[in-house]
């Protein structure tokens, strides 16, 4: 199956796991959960749908990888201690607390969250000492005399032998008591990741034209060479920051990431090309609306290749307004639920006493973002909203000065930040309209307009911004795609009862 495809199995598996008797006590007692394995190759996003998962419950996330583990970090250092056996006295060895356990209960303590899971990656390749502790954790729960905490789920990963010299083959005694999950490379929903993600367009548009680069692992004469979707999304980040600090992204940046020389030549050699496209066709004047008769010319003599790259250029420059709004709308609804939950206590408060507790609340906003954080279940546009919300809450807090009772001097505060929102989000919606403008010029009987809903449909920022705000070229686009979806579905049954 495909990562996606595992992640929903494995969040059904961590939700039933969870899942109370009406005692409290697990519905499926801990002895007989099977811990779950993710079996796949390296770099197809095993540890990134971990945190998902966590993020999707609220449970927290301990997530360590096995094969710096000996057996005395993973079940504890020895030490004697002095038992009465029978009326005598005997030296007796305990063993410390594991540190893997430890770790959760840290988690537990920071964070507040009673309920999570402990992702052991690469758990095939354990140290020869530590490899038969393992059958006794993986049915009982525990290293050395210590258990996992109850509301913990295990779940672990490795890689198939082919990939990884370190890999110890489990006998069937121990796959007898896992519950496998294989899982493989798939592009098409490593791109729905990667429009959350904001993968630098150079990439995804690369990969759109070149889907076979997107994965690759093959033995030669000198050796392994790879390309792994942990790979990109790494190259990705770093060919952001050279751009923004003005360095160049070429050969010798691609090869540090993508270890297959064909590849990184041809994408470096790409990333020159979509620079200047980016140079051409001067997307800020498109976004902006200027009159652009010249490019638009241009594009619709554009070979298809050099289409998608503008593509790729029109929505990457859009993508950042509209994320930023819905952001902003998040935070702003976060406000307006903190504000109506103190109302009745601002009321009968002094403007001082009304601003102290508003800047109680944004320190509690701060201080819950930061234990979730740590907990690996807050995603980065959670913590922007967090982070806006208690920088509206701490200005609000400010500006309160007795000119008015506290709860109307904040209603009028609130008000103001509206009309900011709303300024920010027909901004977003002007330069989305302008997008599909020119698109519609430059190519009025193209499938670039059916690519670029859905793209849209796929990002759910611009899913949520167009949902509260409209777009009606997106709404026309997007019947057309449904009718052309619909006609190809239609044509494939008309071929199946050819073929019957």
């Amino acid at each position: 199956m495909n990562i996606k495809q595992a992640k929903e199995q494995i969040k059904y598996a961590v939700a039933a796991y969870l899942t109370e008797d009406e005692y409290g006590d697990p519905a499926i007692p801990v002895e007989r959960q099977r811990p779950i394995f993710l079996m796949g190759a390296p770099g197809i996003g095993k540890t990134d749908i971990m945190a998902q998962i966590a993020q999707e419950l609220g449970i927290g996330l301990v997530a360590y990888s096995m094969t710096h583990h000996t057996r005395q970090s993973a079940l504890g250092l020895p030490f004697i201690v002095e038992k009465d056996y029978g009326g005598q006295r005997y030296s007796v060895s305990e063993y410390t607390m594991s540190e893997i356990i430890a770790s959760i209960y840290d988690c537990m303590e920071a964070t507040g969250l009673k309920r999570g899971i402990l992702f052991l990656d690469e758990i095939n390749c354990v140290s020869e000492t530590l490899a038969p502790s393992m059958l006794q954790f993986l049915q009982y729960k525990t290293f050395g005399r210590h258990r996992v905490p109850q509301g913990w789920i295990i779940v672990t990963a490795g890689n198939p032998p082919e990939y990884n010299n370190a890999v110890r083959e489990f006998d069937i005694v121990t796959w007898d008591r896992m519950k496998r999950i294989d899982v493989e490379p798939d592009y098409a929903v490593w791109k729905e990741y990667a429009a959350g993600k904001g993968v630098h367009p150079a990439v995804t548009s690369y990969l759109e034209i070149r889907p076979q680069d997107f994965y690759l692992i093959e033995s030669t004469v000198d050796g392994k060479r790879f390309v792994t979707a942990r790979g990109w999304v790494d190259l990705s980040d770093m060919m952001k920051l050279y751009e923004q600090n003005g360095f160049p992204v070429d050969e010798a940046l691609t090869r540090q990431y993508l270890q297959n020389d064909r590849i990184a030549k041809s994408f470096a050699m790409y990333c020159a090309l979509f620079g200047k496209y980016k140079s051409d066709y001067q997307v800020d004047r498109i976004l902006a609306g200027e009159p652009v008769e010249d490019i638009i010319e241009r594009a619709k003599a554009a070979k298809f290749d050099e289409r998608l790259s503008l593509l790729s250029l029109l929505l990457d420059g859009v993508s950042g307004d509209l994320f930023k709004t819905c952001v902003a709308m998040q935070a702003h609804a976060d406000v307006a639920e903190r504000l109506r939950s103190m109302k009745s206590a601002i009321a009968a408060d002094t403007p001082e006493a009304a601003a102290q507790r508003i800047r109680e609340i944004s320190e509690t906003v701060v201080r819950q973002a930061d234990q979730r954080r740590r907990a690996n279940a807050l995603n980065a546009e959670r913590a922007r909203v967090a982070r806006q919300t208690a920088e509206a809450l701490s200005r609000m807090a400010e500006a309160l000065d007795g000119s008015a009772p506290p709860f109307e001097q904040l209603k009028t505060l609130f008000a103001a930040d509206g009309e900011a929102l709303n300024a920010q989000a027909s901004a977003a919606k002007t330069r989305l309209d302008n997008m599909f403008a020119f698109c519609e010029a430059a190519f009025p009987e193209g499938q670039e307009l059916l690519i670029l809903v859905t793209e849209l449909t796929a990002s759910s920022a611009a899913a949520r911004f167009i949902a509260r705000y409209g777009c009606d070229a997106y709404f026309h686009h997007s019947r057309e795609l449904m009718f052309h979806e619909r006609r190809n579905d239609l044509r494939r049954e008309i071929e199946r009862v050819r073929l019957d």
